[in-house]
């Protein structure tokens, strides 16, 4: 066998690349990472936990209002935006930290610095400094996507959101996917005034179309704005700092900040593919096999930056699977039937299996059972706001799918997908004795 510095060189520390880079060490094996910015990726860094942590924020904002309604008499409530940003950038430090320390802990070597590919099994760190293995795991994730357009520099992503001196008074998202959705909840609770933009008149692609209309229905109720069918034609930045937008279908809309939402996109560029030889899909991600492997059998991908998925527990599951099959004597696939997802928009939603269109084009004719209802909490308050659980099924078989909207969706949902991966059926849901007052009761309930 050929003498390599290292057993496997990661290249990008994020939720995939660290659990593979950990296990791989954990089996035994020579690791290091290399990673340009911060140990512990996008979802620990720029996204989903300082997101999940605007989110508990934001929730402040209703739940204050509702108190009055049980009793409490609550007066001379302010926000202080920057309190809030700065205590989650202070546990995104100590992220950081944790995931750097497990890095350490299992002989993990780490590189601060870029590393690019020069060949099948040597990179070349942004020092000139270069390094031999016999395998190179590319993690790199995806950034967000900027549309091009005429003053798109004025905009921000959802990378800067984070990192805002104030509060937009006025702030334009443009997309309709899960962070499009889940900032203008955060914002509107904030004191914006939000106006959400869409090239097209659907938000939540892939989501139950039922889902997704109860929440375009409670958006509006809020006091979100919609433009739809609108594309970016230019953004003019204005002599006070605020910005007018041009859109197609739509008159021109003065705003404070621009947030763009528009989807993610793998990070290759510059990483040295070409040369190595490695192949790209359609989309411009690394096409891999089963096994996470490139056309370049000592190079492997996983994680956003090969676009199957793109979750962080995905990108988990595809690192521990690589490390366990080439450095445990554990083949091991992942399987992406069933992979339960959430928005955490306000309220949230999520969703397991077929939705009733997939599954109506799928089998022909479906089974579908709902519960349509009014949270206790929000009797209480005086709030009109509805929830909706809903299982399709297949007739013949009753092997659901289950998509929800209102409190507390995502927490369960995780056991609920539990259910639907295990195979369980609306019989053995009905079968199950309901926990009374619980809005997941429902679930067991549904008719």
């Amino acid at each position: 066998m050929a003498d390599y510095d290292y057993d496997l060189f990661t290249i990008g520390a994020g939720s995939g690349g660290v659990r593979a880079s950990r296990v791989a060490a954990a089996h035994g094996a020579r690791v290091a990472v290399a990673e340009e910015h911060r140990v512990g990726g996008t979802c620990v860094i720029r996204g989903c936990v300082p997101k999940k942590m605007l989110v508990y924020g934001a929730h402040f904002a209703e739940d204050l209002e509702d108190a009055t309604h049980f009793g409490w008499e609550i007066s001379g409530c302010t926000f202080d935006w920057k309190k809030l940003r700065d205590n989650v950038l202070s546990d995104v430090d100590r992220l950081n930290g944790l995931y750097t320390q497990t890095l350490e802990n299992n002989n993990v070597e780490i590189y601060h610095q870029r590393a690019t590919i020069t060949g099948p099994n040597e990179v070349t760190l942004a020092s000139g400094e270069k390094k031999t293995a016999r395998y190179i795991l590319i993690a790199t994730g995806a950034r967000p996507h900027v549309p091009s357009c005429p003053g798109h520099e004025h905009g921000i992503t959802s990378n800067e959101a984070f990192h805002l001196d104030a509060i937009p008074r006025r702030v334009l998202i443009a997309g309709a996917g899960y962070i499009a959705n889940e900032f203008a909840g955060i914002f509107h609770q904030f004191g914006a005034k939000v106006t959400l933009m869409n090239r097209s008149d659907q938000l939540l692609r892939g989501y139950d179309e039922s889902v997704r209309d109860r929440l375009l229905q409670i958006s509006l109720t809020k006091g979100i704005d919609f433009r739809f069918n609108a594309a970016f034609e230019k953004i003019e930045k204005q002599e006070d700092g605020s910005m007018l937008v041009f859109m197609s279908n739509h008159e021109p809309l003065a705003v404070d900040s621009v947030l763009f939402a528009t989807g993610r996109v793998p990070n290759i560029e510059g990483l040295g593919l070409e040369s190595a030889g490695v192949r790209l899909t359609d989309r411009g991600a690394i096409e891999v096999d089963e096994n996470s492997r490139t056309n370049v059998p000592s190079i492997y991908a996983v994680g956003d930056v090969t676009d199957r998925v793109q979750l962080t527990p995905v990108a988990i599951r595809e690192g521990q699977a690589f490390a366990d099959t080439l450095f445990g004597n554990k083949p091991t696939t992942v399987d992406y039937s069933c992979i339960p997802s959430a928005v955490f928009s306000h309220p949230p939603i999520a969703g397991v299996g077929l939705t009733e269109a997939q599954a109506t084009q799928k089998f022909g004719s479906v089974k579908v059972y709902t519960s349509d209802f009014r949270p206790m909490k929000n009797v209480v308050a005086h709030r009109n706001e509805r929830s909706l659980y809903k299982m399709v099924c297949n007739v013949e078989t009753e092997d659901p799918g289950i998509h929800m909207i209102g409190p507390d969706a995502p927490e369960i949902m995780q056991v609920a997908a539990v259910a639907v991966k295990a195979g369980l059926t609306k019989a053995d849901f009905d079968a199950t004795v309901a926990i009374h007052p619980t809005m997941s009761e429902e679930m067991v309930l549904l008719k």
